[in-house]
């Protein structure tokens, strides 16, 4: 990362006391922080901090947000150094000095400023075969899933995920290893495994089997310590492991 720019205030902040020391990354892939001087505020989240540089110091400053309250992922930046949703990320939580440092999420290209190119992370569910395929057609009864059955309590949390990448740009295997699916493609392809309606098992498995799929996992559990949603995309994919060392061995895969 380069040398910083000069700090920006917003008109008329002068050297408050109740202020905000904030690095924001600036540019591409090339670029650099630049420091702004912003107000605290009671119950400040991090985005709130990100929309009042665009809005009232810095209007050229990209960043993505939608729903603000934690169910559309969008607003997913590095906080300080890890991933977060900044919509539910209070300041008082990750700033008690009065300082900040926002810059966009690892391990995915930078369009502009604190904006991700988010095509690789979900070309990579597509590669591990994360739709769902079911065989029944709308003339069939519904299909019913137990609520209390062994498959749907494996993943009564990982069908909580909501794409936001956290997980991704907190895995080192990815960092080391581009062709990695992921944390949160795995996830996917883990409850789809579990999901009795499916016919794709046999197939799914041999596409996040090896490599580049759940077996180039180290257990680091940086995806699970750094999920908003408290999922553990580690346990699905220890069980992806299991279940497709059993198919190698029944000669399905």
């Amino acid at each position: 990362m380069s040398n910083e720019k000069p700090a920006a205030t917003g008109a008329g902040s002068g050297a408050s006391r109740a202020a905000l020391n904030v690095r924001v990354w600036r540019g591409a892939g090339e670029g650099s922080f630049q420091t702004y001087e912003v107000p605290r505020q009671e119950s400040q989240t991090v985005l709130d901090v990100v929309t009042h540089i665009q809005r009232v110091i810095d209007p050229s400053l990209s960043y993505r947000f939608a729903c603000r309250v934690g169910v559309c992922g969008s607003c997913a930046m590095n906080v300080n150094g890890k991933a977060r949703w900044t919509c539910r990320t209070h300041v008082e939580k990750v700033a008690a000095d009065g300082n900040l440092e926002i810059a966009p999420l690892s391990n995915l290209p930078v369009i502009k400023d604190l904006v991700t190119d988010m095509k690789e992370f979900f070309d990579k569910w597509a590669r591990a075969r994360g739709r769902f395929a079911g065989a029944r057609t709308r003339d069939d009864d519904f299909a019913r899933v137990m609520p209390d059955s062994p498959q749907r309590r494996n993943v009564d949390a990982g069908i909580e995920c909501i794409g936001c990448g956290a997980c991704y740009s907190a895995c080192d295997v990815v960092q080391s290893n581009p062709a990695y699916l992921g944390p949160a493609a795995l996830n996917r392809a883990w409850t789809l495994h579990n999901d009795v309606r499916d016919v794709m098992r046999v197939e799914r498995l041999a596409s996040v089997a090896g490599d580049a799929g759940c077996h180039a996992c180290h257990t680091h559990t940086s995806c699970s310590e750094r999920c908003p949603k408290q999922i553990s995309p580690t346990l699905g994919i220890a069980g992806l492991k299991r279940a497709a060392a059993v198919a190698a061995l029944s000669g399905e895969i």
